[in-house]
């Protein structure tokens, strides 16, 4: 059944992890994982945006929830028309929950969190945004665009659960840090982090992983 999203981020992602502060990035520890996209272990999907192309390779195995829950969104057409609504440059981009005049959409239900799959939130892994409850997660979703380790599952408390990743960029991570360095402004119901100029995700589709040049 329906309900209202629950899963927007007001505060910052870490609020819950690391008790207040975003914690430390470190771009040079941790890299995406080698992948073969014709193993039929991946679902990939294509972001058309008003910056440019980014395609995603979902890690169906290691994340069999949350990648079905993707795209149960993504061929509903739920994200079309939807915008990266919170970009911090040095952190992340996330979008997935709110129209084009920053009205949150109605979601399903809230799926269980499964950070505790093995992959890690580095630069270029898609990640299920959420509240401070570790099993929160709905429609929204959040790029690295460096490595956030203190995002990874530690324990399965309120503090360690982590943000679960479900997959990565394979084509277009310049758009991914096109979008991350836009200018930014407080818009209602956001006090900051919103870019000055929607970035919209015009199309999002389910495309062949056999089609994707890396």
């Amino acid at each position: 059944m329906n309900r209202k999203n629950t899963s927007v981020l007001l505060s910052l992602l870490l609020l819950s992890a690391c008790g207040g502060g975003r914690g430390v990035s470190d771009n040079t520890n941790a890299t995406l994982p080698v992948i073969d996209l014709t193993s039929g272990n991946f679902e990939c999907v294509s972001l058309k945006t008003t910056k440019g192309t980014i395609v995603l390779a979902l890690d169906k195995i290691k994340a069999p929830k949350t990648v079905e829950n993707y795209l149960i969104y993504v061929l509903a057409g739920f994200y079309d028309g939807t915008l990266f609504h919170r970009v911090i440059n040095g952190f992340m981009i996330q979008g997935g929950g709110f129209d084009a005049a920053l009205n949150k959409k109605t979601t399903n239900d809230t799926i269980p969190n499964e950070a505790n799959n093995g992959l890690s939130n580095v630069r270029g892994s898609i990640a299920a945004a959420r509240t401070g409850e570790p099993q929160s997660a709905t429609s929204q979703f959040f790029i690295n665009t460096v490595n956030n380790p203190f995002l990874n599952h530690t324990a399965k408390t309120t503090r360690g659960w982590g943000y679960a990743v479900f997959g990565q960029v394979v084509t277009g991570m310049n758009i991914v840090d096109t979008i991350s360095q836009v200018p930014t402004s407080a818009k209602a119901p956001f006090e900051k982090d919103v870019p000055i100029n929607n970035i919209v995700m015009q199309s999002v589709t389910v495309i062949s992983c056999n089609d994707v040049k890396k």
